[in-house]
């Protein structure tokens, strides 16, 4: 959603329905039962899901040489659950478990699942891509692929479009903390239609990017506010959707993605990536990013 966008009012299209509250909460609960993960097994199998994984170059229509496209080619992330986290199990006094845990870590009536932390450490050492943001483009991995089987999206592709767009988190003076928001908040220029930059009027009264004459991308997936108003997820679980907040970020390019359809061959995959970023070098250079995460993990 880089601010190099040429942007329409109308290309984005409508979000889909939203899930009642707390529904991706037991989402993530049932994806970490569903993929049978035992706490510090680190079982990394690449290619697991291929559909497509193109390593060679093709002409794209601009006539220079690039790869294709990247298709799924990491497996499911691996998660830990906490012991009680039992999604029908009601607690004593008979009062109702809460719809939204507080956070990932999940309220004491629900503890949520965490990506296991050797999966992080293996990867993240493998990738160069620090645990907080290799833990958000896991977690919505794993959500993605719970609400939309068959998008095909993982998180090398999440964590290419990080690492294109923010340096996950790290651009200039920023980084993330603990709670995963970009400090301090990662705010591009004003899309004033200057040199390489699109013509966008404010849309969000300063809301998120602080300025109300002119919209600015925002946060580690650099989501322009109007696109964050339609799309904007709350992938924590604290009840707020941030587009400075990591896990919120990542979520939320998730489901933009997979809105496109299909990723899971060279043309549906270059078609939800090309609708993040309407440029083929960003497309090229999205594609071999998540290759070469793939490749370093495999």
């Amino acid at each position: 959603m880089s601010w190099h966008d040429d942007f329409d009012d109308d290309e984005y299209g409508t979000r889909r329905p939203g899930r009642a509250p707390g529904s991706k909460w037991r989402i993530v609960r049932r994806a970490a039962a569903s993929v049978g993960i035992v706490v510090g097994a680190v079982a990394l199998v690449v290619g697991a899901v291929v559909a497509v994984n193109l390593v060679g170059t093709a002409t794209n229509p601009d006539g220079f040489a690039a790869p294709d496209a990247y298709g799924p080619g990491v497996a499911m992330p691996q998660l830990t659950t906490p012991p009680e986290a039992d999604a029908d199990e009601q607690p004593a006094n008979g009062d109702a478990i809460p719809e939204e845990p507080t956070g990932l870590s999940g309220s004491k009536l629900a503890p949520m699942p965490s990506v296991d932390p050797e999966w992080l450490a293996s990867i993240s050492e493998a990738t160069d891509i620090p645990k907080r943001a290799l833990s958000a483009y896991a977690l919505a991995h794993v959500m993605i692929a719970e609400e939309d089987a068959e998008c095909g999206l993982d998180w090398a592709t999440i964590a290419a479009i990080g690492a294109v767009e923010s340096d996950h988190g790290r651009h200039g003076d920023s980084k993330l903390d603990s709670n995963g928001n970009a400090q301090p908040p990662i705010i591009g220029p004003a899309l004033d239609g200057g040199a390489d930059v699109a013509k966008i009027d404010d849309t969000d009264d300063g809301e998120y990017d602080g300025d109300t004459k002119w919209d600015r991308a925002v946060g580690p997936m650099q989501f322009i506010p109007s696109t964050w108003q339609k799309w904007g997820s709350d992938g924590d679980g604290d009840g707020v959707a941030d587009p400075n907040q990591i896990d919120d970020a990542a979520l939320s390019t998730a489901r933009y993605l997979c809105e496109s359809g299909e990723m899971t061959n060279s043309e549906g995959w270059r078609a939800a990536v090309l609708s993040y970023n309407h440029d083929n070098d960003y497309v090229d250079r999205i594609a071999t990013t998540a290759l070469e995460f793939a490749d370093s993990v495999g």
